[in-house]
């Protein structure tokens, strides 16, 4: 490591532990229950609790200890219109072309309800998490994605009442204080909160509500028993009338169906160390979470003490050590706060994202196992909104059925889940950023 970059004290853990650490729970697994839920992050553990709400015996099983995984690794920014976005968050997306101006409103109002579950679930639990709804802003990299905003914009408001807005360039310092970007856009509807509180806040209130709670529990099998399931974890079996599989970035040979349809990536955050909070809140005047119309993009915040700055990315794709990469996200923090130069790394870490080939999260169900996946980046809304709507599409409570249920989920010939093109891929959009801001002089 290049030592002038690192506090003394550095390490390479997520600074959101520091206040919620991982925790294990080894309760009893029992001979049966009604549903066996496997994983424990946002989606895992929000489908459990809406189920014991709803007085239904529920397992919890997690490979590893509770918080280990991308719940409490993610940059904290929640918000409801990230759906189908791409590679670029500026203009039209993908899905638009594939499926229609009519269907992408129907997902982006079904971000708008996700953001909404959160805020719903947060409050309703009493769960202490920092959440606050400040908003956010993307920057635009160069002057075409700055162009290409004002369709996102149109969009977004129309499908997912996001109250966005173009910001010029000329005025982008009342946001942000730097000339990094070409202008871009807020989102009212946007904020941030604690992943790693909110993790734990789930994490109590299932425990508090009844439901049997097993880390380091790996599931090594679940097989049809009749009307119902058998699951073997490392510790033991039960038997499950209904089986729910929330395993997202970590999905892996358990489930090779749903396995071949994710693409497993990694995603970087550094930390700044402290700082003066007058320093620190003058980057980002308005508290915004912050991300970029790259391919490679960034997104960053301040922490929610107002003491120092988050600041993560696509440093690569490939998961690897999280210290590779801190001068990389070091580098592109300057690019757009050249005043945190000298400024020192307290933590750096690394967790585990999935994207889909349609850019687009889903729920559903096959071969009679329940499943959610495929965040695309944003999962902390999202994510929270499926497992609770998967346990009430197990109860029968849905009103109406959920967006992102029963959408074709595609794969491609011969993808077995193993993403060996991953830095291929890596490389390519980041030379296509060069270019693009090359051209943008």
């Amino acid at each position: 490591m290049t030592t002038d970059l690192y506090t003394e004290d550095f390490k390479d853990t997520p600074w959101w532990w520091e206040a919620a650490p991982t925790s294990d729970a080894d309760d009893e697994l029992p001979e049966e229950t009604e549903v066996a839920v496997v994983g424990g992050g946002f989606a895992g553990l929000s489908t459990a609790l809406e189920l014991a709400r709803n007085d239904t015996e529920v397992v919890v099983l997690e490979a590893e200890a509770f918080g280990h995984g991308a719940s409490s690794r993610n940059g904290g920014a929640v918000s409801g219109t990230n759906v189908g976005k791409g590679t670029s968050g500026a203009g039209n997306s993908p899905v638009e072309r594939a499926l229609g101006a009519e269907k992408m409103r129907e997902l982006l109002a079904g971000g708008g309800q996700a953001m909404a579950n959160l805020e719903t679930l947060v409050e309703r639990e009493g769960i202490d998490c920092d959440y606050a709804r400040r908003g956010r802003f993307t920057g635009a990299y160069t002057p075409t994605h700055y162009a290409l905003m004002a369709h996102k914009v149109a969009q977004l408001n129309a499908g997912g009442e996001a109250e966005a807005a173009l910001l010029p360039r000329s005025e982008q310092r009342r946001e942000i204080a730097t000339d990094f970007y070409f202008g871009g856009m807020t989102i009212e509807r946007a904020g941030g909160v604690h992943p790693a509180k909110l993790q734990m806040g789930l994490l109590r209130r299932c425990r508090e509500l009844g439901v049997r709670l097993r880390s380091h529990a790996p599931v090594t099998g679940i097989a049809r028993d009749g009307a119902g399931f058998v699951v073997t974890t490392s510790v033991g079996s039960l038997r499950a009338r209904q089986v729910v599989v929330g395993t997202n970035g970590y999905t892996g040979r358990l489930t090779p169906w749903l396995r071949r349809r994710l693409i497993p990536a990694a995603s970087y955050i550094i930390a700044t160390e402290e700082m003066p909070e007058d320093r620190v809140r003058a980057l980002i005047p308005n508290d915004r979470v912050i991300s970029d119309s790259k391919r490679v993009l960034n997104y960053y915040r301040l922490a929610p003490d107002g003491r120092r700055v988050l600041f993560g990315g696509r440093a690569r794709l490939a998961a690897g050590d999280p210290r590779d990469c801190v001068p990389i996200l070091y580098r592109q923090m300057l690019d757009v706060f050249p005043q945190l130069q000298g400024v020192r790394v307290s933590h750096a870490w690394t967790g585990g994202i999935a994207f889909t080939f349609d850019f687009l999260p889903h729920m559903g169900v096959h071969d009679g196992v329940h499943y959610m996946a495929g965040c695309n980046g944003s999962g902390v809304a999202m994510m929270t909104y499926l497992g609770t709507q998967t346990a009430q599409k197990i109860l029968g409570q849905q009103n109406r059925p959920c967006a992102f249920d029963g959408l074709g989920f595609p794969s491609r010939p011969f993808y077995t889940g193993h993403p060996w093109f991953l830095p291929l891929v890596s490389g390519y959009y980041a030379l296509r950023d060069r270019m693009d801001r090359a051209a943008a002089g």
